[in-house]
């Protein structure tokens, strides 16, 4: 197992960009010109002549600064007028990041003292193994941090979070919050047609569901509903045909699979739906499937993974043909990540955020089985482990987002 440490000397924690909050009642698409190749403002058009790196094309030169780690960016910004104009305002850094096609993974964390219960994002960029911060979410209540549920557009860089209960008087939330990595901003959009908590979400062409949870008189739901981000508005869909709160959702071939969880041992076997948005219809998810659904789930090589909270908390991969689970090759979770953890993944890589925000990441492995026709996989997992800054000793884990930017 490889370990890559970072102390809080090594790694401090940044802010991503500035700490402004914007609040709007209503989604706005913002369309930002670039203006340092096509300079627009007097300043830049004095500056026109100026390289950004002598004796490289300015385009070369724009590529290679827009590498930059962004912890760096407050040094790299006073080399030059032309490097404080790209530099300074990291909107702009960012949207030139992304009309060059830039596509690095950054891990945001939804953690909450363990303590206070006082709530918060943690960024992890996942190049430079860096820690960063972002604007506090505009909740005006003390929530329970495991009653919101989070969904996420990674190539747009967006993050939504939804829900979420109200923790003095357990009373249910329709709040929607959208973030923006682009702006490093929150934006409060149309609220949800039903408030609930404990509900299933999930993000399939771009269109955001949730379905279930609990209700303002603590009854669990069937309803459900879709979020249009680019409109803005959502509109209700198919009724589950049973009212259940969900323990853990994923997206897998186009549908939406919810499973209420388990206890062990079984006391009643779990129950599970399947959502297909082409036919607007729920159906009872298969028993093996549901059954073995002991842990966080992720979408890798489009087969659904589980990190088991049994089992010496391994990695199981769901057969669909058949109904059932294998636990994949490799080692157990390292024995930094405490539970509670939450669980995202990206590429061939899964990433399990435990107690205090060690990472874990685990690294999936691809092999055909040998004698075998068809699409018969094999597969295995190696960890190696993030640490956290010594003052992250107090967070715990309640979500986890891939974006990119």
């Amino acid at each position: 197992m490889q370990r890559v440490r970072l102390s809080s000397q090594q790694a401090p924690v940044h802010k991503l960009g500035d700490s402004q909050m914007a609040l709007s009642p209503k989604f706005r698409l913002a369309v930002i010109q670039s203006s340092l190749l096509s300079p627009s403002s007097e300043i830049e058009l004095s500056l026109q002549g100026e390289p950004l790196i002598p004796g490289l094309p300015d385009d070369v030169a724009l590529n290679c600064l827009l590498r930059l780690p962004v912890q760096s960016l407050a040094a790299c910004r006073a080399v030059c007028r032309r490097w404080h104009l790209l530099l300074g305002n990291k909107e702009r850094f960012f949207t030139h990041r992304k009309e060059l096609g830039f596509k690095d993974p950054w891990l945001f964390v939804f953690a909450f003292h363990k303590c206070t219960g006082k709530i918060q994002w943690q960024v992890l960029d996942l190049i430079h193994f860096s820690w960063h911060t972002i604007p506090a979410m505009p909740c005006k209540d003390k929530v329970c941090p495991h009653g919101f549920r989070c969904a996420s557009i990674p190539f747009d860089g967006t993050l939504f979070v939804c829900g979420g209960m109200v923790s003095d008087v357990d009373c249910p939330l329709d709040l929607v919050l959208k973030y923006e990595m682009q702006k490093n901003r929150w934006t409060v959009m149309n609220r949800m047609i039903a408030a609930r908590s404990f509900f299933a979400s999930g993000v399939i062409d771009g269109m955001i569901y949730v379905a279930g949870g609990n209700s303002t008189d603590l009854f669990e739901l069937d309803s459900a509903e879709v979020l249009d981000p680019v409109k803005g508005n959502w509109r209700r869909i198919s009724s589950m045909g049973t009212n259940m709160a969900s323990y853990d959702a994923a997206v897998l071939d186009g549908k939406l699979l919810v499973t209420e969880g388990w206890l062990w041992p079984f006391f009643f076997s779990p129950r599970g739906q399947v959502y297909d948005p082409r036919t607007d219809r729920w159906e009872n998810m298969a028993v093996g499937l549901r059954e073995g659904w002991t842990g966080s789930s992720v979408v890798v090589y489009g087969h659904l993974f589980v990190v088991s909270e049994l089992e010496r908390m391994k990695v199981k991969v769901y057969d669909v043909e058949a109904d059932s689970w294998e636990t994949i090759e490799g080692p157990p979770l390292p024995e930094q990540i405490c539970k509670p953890f939450a669980v995202n993944a990206c590429d061939c890589k899964i990433y399990v955020v435990g107690r205090n925000l060690h990472v874990a990441v685990g690294h999936i492995s691809k092999l055909k089985q040998k004698g075998t026709y068809g699409k018969r996989w094999s597969f295995s997992v190696t960890w190696h482990v993030i640490d956290p800054p010594d003052s992250f000793c107090d967070l715990t884990p309640s979500s986890s987002q891939v974006l990119f930017a």
